[in-house]
């Protein structure tokens, strides 16, 4: 039985389910040939932060405010270091990731203030990002009068940057909020999917010189099912919305359980530090067991499948019925973007 593994993800029609995460590995053009020969969907590339835009901002003549000279000052005092060297050497690794590779590639931009990125998000799609993937870190707690107000600054914050680009627009966010599934709702109308959740290095405190630091590690193996029921939350509520599961995805059972809970893709990153690319190729082997034992010919027969739990017949038919509209085959994803929805994310017109 032939089983098609494609995937539709926010406006990206993509071959596979796995995706690799923003890593430093994805920097390596060999590598990047031999993820893409593995099977990967899609590739995101290394994270470019907004200090290195802020530079480029300011080399192209903009003034920049108190609050952009202050990040730049701290991250000169942190010594922040960077697999980039700066934003011209990100333009040109997108040029030429995407100029040699069939598969999307996207990029990654991380900071506080997303105002930076709007001239550099249009550069990145002349570059020939096929999507942009924003990790956004808001700011102080003293700099909001309550949780509402970070929300409120997020959703004006990816509409805003939406409106600059014409390429799909995904937000990577934390499981720092009040409501993940209400957000996405709220988010519905800027970004083309969610990524959930992002890594971050481990804080620890050094006792000799009573000092904090940062280390990046790889996550545990199989440490996924600490997200899957976050996972399931923010989909049931919001199917419409589309997702991609990131943070300990390390085998085969791995990715179908997070496809079950509803994400869309996979993001796999450390699993291939571990093991090199050629995991991609035995997680999708064995998904298509998987599907092949339960007589599944496609991805989108797996969804029917997902254990979600509703509270009557009504609200499982209109999940069904959101599922079946998230995507219109005939139809260019840019007629999708304005999209808004309701709790079930079916869509409507603002």
């Amino acid at each position: 039985m032939s089983i098609d593994l494609t995937t539709h993800y926010g406006g990206l029609v993509l071959r596979s389910p796995i995706a690799i995460g923003a890593c430093p590995l994805t920097a390596q053009q060999p590598m990047r040939m031999a993820i893409e020969r593995a099977g990967a969907g899609a590739i995101v590339l290394p994270t470019l932060f907004e200090e290195q835009v802020l530079r480029w901002n300011q080399r192209r003549g903009r003034m920049l405010t108190l609050r952009e000279l202050r990040v730049l000052e701290r991250a000169s005092r942190m010594q922040i270091e960077s697999d980039i060297k700066d934003a011209e050497s990100y333009l040109a690794l997108v040029h030429q990731a995407s100029s040699e590779m069939t598969i999307p590639v996207l990029a990654n931009l991380c900071g506080e203030n997303p105002s930076i990125w709007f001239d550099f998000a249009m550069e990145l799609q002349e570059a020939g990002a096929s999507a942009i993937e924003l990790n956004l870190h808001h700011p102080p707690p003293r700099e909001f009068s309550c949780p509402r107000d970070i929300e409120d600054q997020i959703v004006e914050s990816v509409k805003s940057i939406r409106d600059c680009i014409g390429i799909p627009l995904y937000v990577q966010l934390s499981r720092e909020y009040t409501s993940l599934s209400h957000l996405a709702v709220r988010l519905l109308h800027g970004a083309q999917g969610l990524v959930l959740f992002g890594r971050t290095p481990k804080l620890d405190i050094l006792l000799d010189s009573f000092e904090l630091t940062h280390k990046w590690t790889l996550t545990p193996i199989s440490s996924v099912s600490n997200s899957l029921e976050s996972i399931m939350r923010v989909h049931s509520f919001c199917p419409v919305m589309p997702l991609a599961a990131c943070g300990g995805i390390h085998r085969s059972s791995d990715v179908i359980k997070v496809l079950l809970a509803g994400a869309d893709v996979a993001m796999v990153a450390s699993a291939v530090y571990r093991e090199g690319p050629d995991v991609i190729r035995t997680m999708l082997d064995g998904l298509i067991v998987f599907m092949e034992r339960h007589r599944m010919r496609s991805i989108a027969e797996l969804h029917p499948s997902r254990p979600l739990y509703f509270s009557n017949e009504e609200d499982r038919l209109d999940y069904v019925q959101a599922l079946s509209r998230r995507y219109d085959p005939d139809n260019e994803w840019k007629g999708q973007r304005a999209m808004q929805g309701d709790r079930w994310g079916h869509p409507y017109t603002p």
